[in-house]
């Protein structure tokens, strides 16, 4: 293939690949569609990466098949044993990897101009282009990994979910930015010394480090819905740099496609949760839901109606009408199936079942849609916050099954309330309204649900899936 040919080769392949990242993107909007956006997504990785060895020309595969085995062996492992509940958990870590593999990467071409051409004394060894690209996609990069491996061990509870408050935090991490900035704007303008750029670079690494540490083990484990979808954004911004770094074109256009998209993804949770993006990041907030047991929680609380799950299931009978709302207490007890069941069981009874999805309910967003569909719930039984509310005052039950804040009436009538502003299910609206909750412990916001004392209320107290099965043992028992 001549030289003319192959570079046509390539640019057609990198624009396939290119339109096939915005086709797969489109698809993830959706939940009928995001397998199949999963897919064209990976089709177009595959495509990129097919071109780019083409465009190399030569190079040794050893290396390139070796991390393809290697790669991809651990990501098989990971996919296959992973829990639908530990999917935040993965997906951290994937953030983690691409913002690691960014600052690699960038790092990788400065010791490559360092030990490759330094012995062109004077000559600068990048770019000022280069050299602004080069240190912005170690910087991103490098915080993006720290802070990923942070959020992914307050998921998984090998340190605290609570907000930790480091003394002085703002201003540490505001010398670590400054620190940062004016070490690479002195990179830049002295890019022809060799023996400073090493250094440097290495230095500016260590603080984005550190940096990504510090701002993420503030934020309480109840926000990492948008925590993960920031940093997701960031890792998509370090693959854009180091496209420019490596004037890769596909590799800029894919990384801006994440970069926007998580950016986007970060404001919708804001809004879902009537914050800004400044309270999460600063606020010290999202604390984790305490540890059952009411306690102190229940003398907060005036009188609640607490039912068995055979007195529920006798209310449950009765409905024409069903709608459900997940939690993060279905996810925690593994519940989809339970509930997939039940839901099956009311739906043979002529029993209309719909399933409503609040933005942040679970730890990532998306979290409910995830485990919903492992347990092959239908797509169309699916509805988003904004489509439902409207359904809820014709609805004759809503099972609310580990849900709190998200259906927390006081977030439209308590104008005191700290979560008063924030968009919710309107689940009080309906006829009857069953919560399944081990206890009246408070959500990530700290304060009482006054769902829990409205009349048209009951509670069943326990773990969601055994409360989900007695539902379903109760109703296969009426039937005969």
């Amino acid at each position: 293939m001549t030289g003319v040919a192959s570079s046509n080769l390539v640019l057609t392949l990198y624009l396939v690949s290119a339109v096939l990242f915005i086709v797969g993107l489109k698809g993830l909007t959706r939940i009928r569609t995001a397998r199949r956006g999963n897919i064209i997504s990976s089709l177009a990785m595959l495509i990129a990466i097919v071109a780019t060895l083409i465009d190399l020309g030569t190079f040794s595969p050893t290396w390139i098949i070796a991390g393809v085995v290697i790669g991809g062996a651990i990501g098989a492992i990971v996919a296959v044993r992973v829990q639908m509940t530990a999917i935040p958990e993965m997906v951290a870590l994937f953030n983690g990897c691409g913002g690691g593999a960014s600052a690699l990467v960038a790092l990788s071409v400065i010791w490559f101009a360092l030990f490759e051409k330094q012995q062109d004394a004077g000559v600068a060894l990048l770019s000022k282009a280069d050299a602004v690209t080069t240190m912005l996609s170690v910087f991103i990069g490098a915080l993006t990994l720290t802070g990923s491996v942070v959020a992914f061990l307050k998921l998984r509870g090998w340190i605290s979910g609570q907000p930790i408050l480091i003394p002085g935090r703002h201003v540490l991490n505001g010398l670590l930015i400054l620190g940062s900035l004016g070490i690479t704007a002195y990179f830049v303008m002295n890019a022809t010394d060799p023996s400073q750029m090493s250094l440097l670079t290495l230095v500016v690494c260590g603080l984005s480090l550190v940096l990504g540490i510090f701002l993420v083990i503030p934020i309480g484990g109840a926000d990492m819905p948008v925590v993960i979808s920031l940093l997701n954004s960031y890792s998509g911004l370090a693959a854009c740099a180091t496209g420019f770094v490596l004037s890769n074109n596909v590799l800029i256009i894919s990384g801006a496609l994440v970069g926007a998209s998580g950016l986007i993804l970060t404001q919708i949770m804001c809004k879902a949760m009537n914050r800004s993006l400044a309270n999460v990041l600063f606020g010290g907030f999202g604390a984790e839901e305490t540890t059952p047991g009411g306690g102190a929680d229940a003398r907060d609380y005036g009188p609640v109606r607490s039912y068995s799950a055979e007195e529920a299931a006798m209310v449950l009978e009765s409905a024409s009408s069903v709608i459900v709302v997940p939690g993060y207490g279905l996810a925690v007890a593994q519940a989809q199936h339970a509930v997939r069941e039940l839901g099956d069981l009311l739906e043979k009874q002529d029993v209309d079942v719909k399933y409503a999805i609040h933005p942040v309910a679970g730890r990532m967003p998306g979290h409910m849609n995830v485990l919903l569909a492992e347990s092959d719930v239908p797509y169309e039984q699916l509805h988003e916050m904004d489509q439902i509310n409207p359904e809820f005052r014709n609805t004759d039950v809503v099972l609310v099954v580990g849900a709190n804040d998200v259906v927390n009436p006081a977030a439209s009538k308590d104008s005191a309330s700290p979560i008063y502003g924030m968009p919710i299910l309107e689940v009080h609206n309906a006829s009857s309204v069953i919560v399944i909750k081990r206890s009246l412990s408070p959500g990530f916001a700290g304060i009482k649900n006054e769902l829990f004392e409205y009349d048209n209320t009951m509670m069943l107290f326990d773990d969601a899936k055994k409360a989900l099965q007695g539902l379903v043992a109760e109703l296969k028992e009426a039937a005969g």
